[in-house]
């Protein structure tokens, strides 16, 4: 399970800014998580409620935007709405694509007390 280390990155992030800004508790956490990261949401909240237990984000209100995926076509120029990793332009169906949107995953903002 990738969610579990990848809420122990996330909880590492969220400490060295607590330490930055001497905070003991981060009141809120906003995470760009994109819709074709590959993150099992599922998996990912279980991960979370037990991996944040006795840390600085365990009371942290949490804040998941979810950007859908978007492409341009590298044969035609056209630029799509991209439901999966392996769709082809709608247009000329290529799979020679740029994906710009949707595989996101970083930590967007942190709210400490």
């Amino acid at each position: 399970m990738h969610e579990l280390s990848i809420v122990m990155s996330i909880i590492e992030i969220a400490n060295g800014e607590a330490t930055k800004a001497n905070a003991i508790k981060i009141d809120e956490i906003e995470l760009e998580m994109g819709l074709l990261s590959g993150i099992e949401m599922s998996a990912f909240d279980f991960a979370w409620q037990e991996a944040v237990k006795s840390t600085v984000l365990e009371n942290a209100e949490r804040i998941i935007v979810r950007p859908g995926g978007k492409a341009v076509c590298l044969e035609c120029n056209n630029s799509f709405d991209l439901d999966s990793l392996y769709s082809p332009c709608p247009v000329c169906k290529s799979h020679f694509i740029n994906i710009i949107q949707g595989k996101e995953l970083r930590v967007k903002s942190v709210t400490v007390e």
